[in-house]
């Protein structure tokens, strides 16, 4: 029987399946947006207003266009919104990969940002806050991110999946430094299948939303509106007068 009939609340049988429904859900969502990805080589929506400065920072193995319709949202609101071209799929190490994208502010001359992350692109953005160029970054929305790791990675055949052990020397010299947490805003769903320990961070501000999956929930409406409402809000605490 997959639900208690005295508390209408699934078995574990019932439970397990409805897990392996939101990971199948999730990797068809992943999948749709590799292949755009492949099919249209296409840059993020330009805002044409005066708000924050949007640079998206995506996860593993992922380009620009998963936070796609966050990007969207954001530049319909004014924020002029950019990807960086040199992270390429987020293959890279951590630090390597923050190397990358304080070079493209310094390029750029992008100041006054706001930095939108999944999953591995808020460990990513949290070292670039700690770099020489944290004065040109007013904060961080990240979501899904596996700031304490997750359980599964040490399982993962990839040594950059592995990377997200808990017990990796980065993700805890990132754990240790708390500085800038308060300016970081985490959303994560209720269920995430790749991170068990949710993307939480002691510090700072930690929106958790009734959603379930680890990609699926960057195309749903109510995780975009909380997104861009953070954005505006990290925008006006901390903007330079």
């Amino acid at each position: 029987m997959s639900r208690d009939r005295a508390t209408g609340e699934r078995g574990p049988v019932g439970e397990a399946l409805a897990q392996l429904g939101v990971r199948a859900a999730d990797y068809a969502w992943a999948t749709d947006r590799q292949l755009r990805c492949l099919l249209r080589r296409s840059h993020p929506p330009t805002g044409t207003g005066d708000r924050a400065p949007v640079v998206l920072l995506p996860g593993i193995y992922e380009t620009w266009e998963f936070l796609g319709p966050v990007a969207t949202a954001l530049a319909r609101a004014g924020h002029p919104v950019h990807a960086v071209p040199g992270l390429g799929y987020n293959a890279r190490p951590v630090p390597e990969s923050a190397d990358v994208v304080v070079a493209h502010l310094e390029r750029t001359g992008l100041t006054g940002v706001v930095l939108v992350a999944h999953s591995k692109g808020g460990l990513i953005g949290k070292r670039v806050m700690l770099s020489r160029a944290n004065d040109r970054v007013l904060g961080m929305v990240a979501i899904a991110t596996p700031f304490a790791g997750s359980r599964w990675a040490r399982y993962m055949l990839s040594p950059a999946l592995r990377s997200f052990d808990p017990r990796d020397p980065v993700l805890l010299a990132l754990a240790g430094e708390l500085l800038v947490n308060e300016r970081i805003t985490t959303v994560y769903p209720r269920f995430d299948p790749h991170i068990p320990e949710t993307g939480r961070l002691p510090g700072a501000r930690n929106v958790e939303l009734p959603l379930s999956g680890h990609f699926r929930p960057l195309g749903h409406r109510l995780l975009v509106e909380t997104v861009a409402h953070e954005v505006a809000r990290l925008e006006a605490e901390h903007a330079v007068p």
